[in-house]
């Protein structure tokens, strides 16, 4: 069996020194599960508190398969991408399967798909006529994409996504939802990989991987035309970035710390805060990852401030590991001009492209603000700028305008805090088919129910609400960077929502954190099997409580199944899926 357990991940002491009696603050702290390093604890090195291994099966486990040493070591690297890709393989399966249904326009996909078509072929949004939606799902050739602009709330790259695969596989639901479905397959291959970097565990990261992919939010999400699942993609991309830009400049500030004549590692304060760290590509990628996230749905823009910081600090901990006595400082000299270089103006430069096919369009929506403006008052502060940018900005603001003053009410509004204990999820198709027709069982005594619910999978969240104070207690009181991670992810995706708590939002919007949840709980998970070094009777009662908790969370999916696809089933199996209240 694989090291599982946080503690087993990567070492959190020091290097062996003399440890001081704790002080008053750390006594006091030993109350809510603070554990300052043992005297006796053996140290680990400082290579490996720089560049953690990977965990790796234990020999015992290797034996009792009977594969030799050879083998298992091939085997053990092949599972590294083995494994994600088996989880993203069956994750496919699920989001690709009968993807066309319902063959209908269900939620937002009245706005989105219709603006991606215009999008794709002209170049901005169209001012679709009311009440086509019939004729493109029984006739789609015969429509006509508009040419006058319509008006639209949201940049333009996530529309630019979906009219991909309405490029691809024509103007119909199958077309719409395809792109989406993909980036949701290729989420979970990310989270996996992410997974395993962030944990150094295989096991733990498909174990994320697994969880995103049977998450009923996430699934009914990624099979829906909306612009959420896009976000949450390039959220993720940018995390996974990061993370592999952290990895790559620890590595780099190993190989620049000087070995003792027995080889050992040793810090230097000199190289530690002097030190270049050069090219960071990764962190650059981040930047555009972070610039398509925030041209897709601006709630991008409050990850990119949580991302950025994140950064910074995971610079001041890899310096202050390698030696430096003032890593805030020596980050200031060295590496926060290069971070906000990456990513703030890269950022900025990969939103602004997103909006090409406005600014080379003659008939975009505002695409001659300035102009018109110019000649109704002769000119203003600004008229240095150039016409395309004030027109921009003029239509960027009365966007803003728009979404802050968003308060009509909706029968499926949420609040956020109701949000991660699933209280009021979001029905984007409903019908009730008769008896013997539209798939509706020919005995029922009833009409079916046949529903596409956004619901997450209600175990799995249940689970998270303690993940997420599991990850808050270790970043916290065992001072573990990973539970950093993740807690920042989740707030960067979920607490800027309860700024707005008076505007019209929706359950749909946390998708963008569903991810790392998934983390959380992973996390949460590899404590419950125990760390390595535990006793087999405890790591063995470990595995079976962690085993049937994953276990519940699939058979609750599978369970829900028929609500996340739209398949119908007898009024009365649908009641019984109706857990709570307020999700009718």
């Amino acid at each position: 069996m694989t090291s599982t357990a946080p503690e087993a991940l990567e070492g959190q002491h020091p290097v062996a020194a003399p440890v001081a009696e704790p002080s008053s603050w750390q006594r006091r702290l030993r109350r809510f599960g603070y554990a300052p390093p043992a005297p006796d604890a053996a140290p680990i090195g400082l290579r490996d508190r720089l560049v953690p291994p990977y965990t790796r099966p234990s020999a015992r486990i290797w034996s009792l398969l009977g594969i030799g040493p050879g083998r298992a070591e091939r085997l053990w690297r092949l599972l590294a991408w083995g494994g994600p890709l088996l989880v993203t393989a069956v994750a496919g399966l699920l989001r690709f399967w009968n993807l066309g249904k319902p063959h209908a326009v269900i939620f937002d996909e009245t706005y989105y798909a219709k603006d991606s078509w215009a999008l794709i072929n002209q170049g901005y949004e169209g001012a679709w006529p009311k009440d086509i939606d019939k004729t493109i799902l029984t006739d789609p050739g015969s429509v006509l994409v508009p040419t006058d602009p319509g008006y639209v709330v949201h940049p333009p790259m996530g529309k630019w996504v979906i009219g991909v695969g309405e490029k691809l596989f024509g103007f119909e639901p199958f077309g719409w939802r395809f792109m989406v479905a993909l980036l949701g397959t290729l989420s979970v291959l990310m989270l996996c990989r992410i997974g395993r970097r962030l944990f150094r565990s295989t096991f733990l990261g498909c174990l994320a991987g697994l969880l995103l992919a049977v998450d009923g939010l996430h699934f009914v999400m990624s099979r829906t035309a909306l612009l959420d699942q896009v976000l949450m993609f390039f959220v993720l991309a940018a995390f996974g970035c990061l993370v592999l830009d952290r990895d790559r400049t620890r590595k780099r500030l190993a190989a620049a710390l000087p070995e003792d004549e027995e080889g050992v590692l040793r810090p230097d304060a000199e190289i530690a805060e002097t030190l270049r760290l050069g090219w960071r590509p990764w962190r650059i990628a981040a930047g555009v990852s972070l610039g398509l996230a925030a041209a897709t749905k601006w709630n991008g823009l409050y990850v990119m401030v949580a991302f950025g910081l994140l950064t910074v600090l995971w610079d001041v901990g890899g310096r202050r590991t390698a030696g430096a006595v003032r890593p805030y400082a020596a980050v200031i000299r060295k590496d926060l001009v290069p971070a906000f270089v990456s990513v703030v103006p890269v950022a900025v430069a990969t939103y602004l492209a997103t909006w090409t096919g406005w600014l080379v369009s003659d008939k975009g929506y505002f695409r001659h603000w300035a102009e018109d403006h110019d000649k109704a008052v002769g000119g203003g502060t600004w008229g240095w700028l150039p016409d395309w940018l004030r027109s921009l900005w003029h239509y960027e603001s009365e966007v803003y305008t728009f979404h802050v003053g968003l308060t009509s009410p909706h029968t499926y509004q949420s609040n956020p805090w109701s949000w991660i204990v699933l209280g009021r999820p979001v029905s984007y198709f409903y019908e009730s088919p008769a008896p013997g027709t539209k798939g509706c069982p020919a005995d029922a005594t009833e009409k079916c129910a046949q529903e596409v619910l956004a619901l997450g999978t209600p175990l799995l969240w249940w689970a998270a609400c303690f993940a997420i104070l599991y990850v808050l207690w270790r970043w916290a009181f065992r001072r573990d960077w990973r539970a950093g991670a993740i807690a920042c992810g989740i707030a960067a995706g979920w607490l800027p929502w309860f700024l707005y708590q008076e505007r019209t939002i929706f359950l749909f919007y946390a998708v963008v954190f569903v991810p790392f949840l998934c983390l959380a709980v992973a996390m949460m998970l590899g404590a419950i099997i125990g760390p390595r070094g535990s006793s087999e009777r405890r790591r063995t009662f470990g595995a079976v409580a962690a085993g049937c908790l994953v276990l519940l969370i699939v058979w609750n999916f599978i369970y829900f199944w028929p609500i996340y696809t739209g398949t119908p089933i007898p009024l009365d199996q649908w009641r019984n899926r109706m857990w709570l209240d307020t999700w009718v």
